[in-house]
């Protein structure tokens, strides 16, 4: 049987402008649909696993349809409940050399945020996984989706389940004071610990000294020192950050850096050309992810999630549809992109 991993978190509906356009030039949107936890579990099932998406949408005909977006891709939504008054929104408009891509939300008093664990039965939810996995983004919604995703976290855990999170701290959502309160508390029940450098600071307070975001640089030993200080004080299994090197919108360098306790694995470097970035975390998470739940090695786990969220930038939606033999091919150096025929 194929491993389960269960996913909590938002879907919203994402309306972009189309060929790179800005807000105020732009008469019509594409709509997708997307989230964090969400976009997780798409991809698990696109690389064969059983992906299980839990969430609450309102019961209306746009709650059916991104329910429907995701089981397109097989996603099983099963468990995820109906009520509340409207499914969150967010407005892209993608950035291209020195501008910078623009997300605006919509998404106050979506049904997420009005939620209530008891209205999820974990006993049948968490049958038969093997991984949970949650985001920052969820507990920003709302003091009630901290308390479900704590709820998550722990009822995975009483059952033995591997746990994951991904940082992704969101400014527009919450402070920093607001999220490493309730971060801290959630990461008591984590097991793996996936962010970037910014998530690390602002989520849990840890810095990586001599590098700033804003300028596209990169310091190594500074996230090896932060990623010590994130094992000291809450014992995470394994713990990976994304590095990105911002040299425009359009253009960035992508690796990672993972660590156990003992080792730290830097990954290959890529050197992206954007399509679309957004969900590229999302990819690294749901590759390591799948690396480590199939019994790959840490190092091997971390390649196969940067080459897949490398995939990911070039694929326009919040999902990646990068197939696993694709990916695979990307991690044994086939990197060329030339047609296959």
């Amino acid at each position: 049987m194929s491993k389960k991993v269960v996913t909590l978190g938002e879907i919203m509906m994402r309306l972009s402008t189309p060929d790179f356009k800005r807000f105020v030039q732009s008469d019509s949107f594409d709509v997708t649909y997307g989230g964090g936890e969400a976009n997780v579990a798409a991809a698990l099932c696109n690389y064969g696993l059983n992906g299980v998406f839990v969430s609450k949408v309102p019961d209306t005909a746009i709650g059916q349809a991104a329910i429907n977006h995701l089981r397109r891709y097989g996603v099983e939504t099963k468990y995820v409940a109906r009520g509340g008054n409207r499914l969150g929104i967010y407005f892209l408009e993608t950035g291209a050399s020195m501008r910078a891509s623009q997300v605006v939300y919509d998404r106050a008093d979506a049904s997420i945020s009005d939620v209530d664990a008891a209205e999820f039965d974990w006993d049948a939810i968490f049958e038969g996984a093997d991984w949970f996995h949650t985001t920052g983004i969820t507990p920003a919604l709302s003091d009630k989706a901290a308390a479900l995703t704590l709820a998550a976290l722990k009822a995975a855990k009483d059952r033995g389940i591997t746990t994951s999170i991904d940082l992704n701290y969101r400014k527009k959502l919450w402070s920093k004071e607001k999220a490493r309160k309730v971060m801290t508390e959630l990461c008591a029940y984590v097991d793996v610990c996936i962010g970037n450098e910014e998530d690390a600071d602002t989520s849990l307070g840890f810095q990586a000294g001599d590098t700033d975001v804003t300028k596209g640089e990169l310091n190594l030993d500074g996230f090896k020192d932060v990623c010590k200080q994130m094992k000291e004080k809450f014992n995470f299994k394994y713990i990976a950050s994304t590095l990105r090197e911002s040299y425009s919108a359009s253009d960035n360098g992508w690796s990672a850096l993972v660590y156990d306790g003992e080792t730290f694995h830097h990954t290959k470097e890529y050197k992206v050309r954007i399509v679309d970035r957004v969900g590229s975390g999302d990819s690294f998470a749901s590759g390591f992810i799948y690396g480590l739940v199939t019994g790959k090695s840490m190092a091997d786990a971390a390649e196969f999630g940067v080459a897949a969220s490398a995939i990911k930038h070039t694929i326009p939606g919040d999902l990646n549809h990068a197939t696993k033999s694709e990916v695979e091919g990307l991690v044994g150096g086939d990197g060329s992109g030339r047609v296959q025929r």
